[in-house]
């Protein structure tokens, strides 16, 4: 697979697969057997792709409620040892989400929290230090500079390599940017064919020199009735192309910038080579126009 890179002279850089592989539909709550799991992350390696992306939040919601906070983590690191195939792997992970009961999803950006939280992601995923850790998403409790004072003290701690921010807009990046330096390295929002409002972050990404990792990024794409109807260019050029809808997708958000790096979700092996072959297909200066209409 091509690759792009995260990271800098600074910090270390990474050359990592083009196509990334968002870890947070990964379970075990009985759809998922784990020789399942563990086939996908085999596809996954086999096809290049070598980012992996989970986070502290992600975990089944309604089955455990709050106590679902770190399953995740806990899963793929047992499955990463399972394979033995931890040095393939750059493993991401992010804090400032927390599960609450029923299911939801709350916030918390104290510093007391955010420290904890890289502490308990040591621990869980049984690494001495997070290549990166990502700030999940802002809280309204807490101003966003003192968020930034806190991820410079984790930064200078050593537990982390390398720091992402998730959700923020272009001022938020900025400033973190400003205060943060090269330890920042990237910034992972939502970006899709159905939610375009990203794009200024990408272009502050690539100002920047930050990898910018989609998150959710073949949303809106459904079932065929809704892509022929919400999106018809997509279904158009995949037709044509003999490809699916999916790659079409991944191949237009790596058309946008050399630093955008999707993370699409997989949790079958046939989906993941699926998204990887997305790297690879070169849509032409029509097919983008189309696509960006």
């Amino acid at each position: 697979m091509r690759t792009r890179s995260i990271g800098n002279d600074t910090v270390g850089r990474t050359e990592v697969g083009a196509i990334g592989l968002g870890l947070m539909t990964f379970d075990q709550t009985g759809t998922q057997p784990r020789e399942q799991l563990l086939d996908t992350i085999r596809a996954a390696l086999d096809a290049g792709v070598t980012l992996f992306d989970t986070a502290d939040a992600y975990g089944p919601g309604e089955e455990k409620g709050a106590a679902a906070q770190g399953e995740n983590e806990l899963l793929i690191a047992s499955l990463l040892d399972e394979l033995g195939v931890r040095d393939r792997v750059l493993l991401a992970t992010k804090g400032g989400h927390v599960r609450t009961e029923g299911g939801g999803w709350g916030t918390d950006s104290s510093a007391g929290h955010l420290k904890q939280a890289v502490d308990d992601s040591l621990r869980r995923l049984g690494v001495e230090q997070i290549a990166l850790w990502q700030h999940h998403r802002p809280s309204s409790k807490t101003p966003y500079d003192e968020v930034i004072a806190t991820m410079a003290e984790i930064a200078a701690s050593g537990k982390v390599r390398m720091l992402g921010l998730s959700n923020a807009n272009p001022e938020q990046i900025r400033a973190a940017h400003a205060v943060l330096g090269d330890s920042l390295v990237s910034v992972q929002n939502q970006y899709s064919p159905a939610f375009r409002s990203s794009r200024p972050e990408i272009d502050v990404c690539a100002e920047l020199g930050l990898a910018f990792l989609p998150w959710s990024p073949l949303g809106g794409l459904g079932d065929a009735k809704s892509l022929a109807d919400k999106h018809p260019a997509f279904a158009e050029i995949a037709e044509a192309r003999g490809v699916s809808a999916q790659q079409v997708a991944l191949a237009w958000e790596l058309a946008q910038s050399p630093v955008v790096i999707p993370i699409p979700g997989a949790k079958r092996p046939q989906s993941i080579r699926d998204s990887a072959a997305a790297a690879e297909l070169e849509l032409t200066d029509e097919e983008l126009r189309a696509l960006d209409a």
